[in-house]
């Protein structure tokens, strides 16, 4: 798990979005936090997720479930996640 990769990961508001949900310690599929974006932007904004490592997927049947790495995340970047839910809180 990179930094630079953490923060590419955390730049787009799609991903926020994602994020945002997922900080509630929520288990979410692709289609739950994003109907109105189009699948393969979906399935993108999952994969660019997973590759930085902020979030863990596991598959139940045919559906991938994904949860947020907050205790490795926590772990390598103190304050890094708390930094960002807050600012994205402060978001109108």
């Amino acid at each position: 798990m990179r930094i630079e990769a953490v923060l590419e990961a955390l730049s787009h508001p799609v991903r926020l979005q994602i994020l945002r949900r997922l900080a509630g310690g929520e288990e979410l599929t692709c289609g739950t936090v994003l109907p109105d974006v189009p699948p393969s932007s979906a399935s993108h904004h999952w994969r660019v997720l997973r590759a930085s490592g902020v979030l863990f997927a596991r598959r139940d049947g045919r559906v991938i479930l994904h949860t947020l790495r907050r205790d490795d995340l926590d772990a390598r970047f103190p304050g890094l996640l708390d930094a960002v839910l807050a600012a994205i809180g402060r978001e109108p």
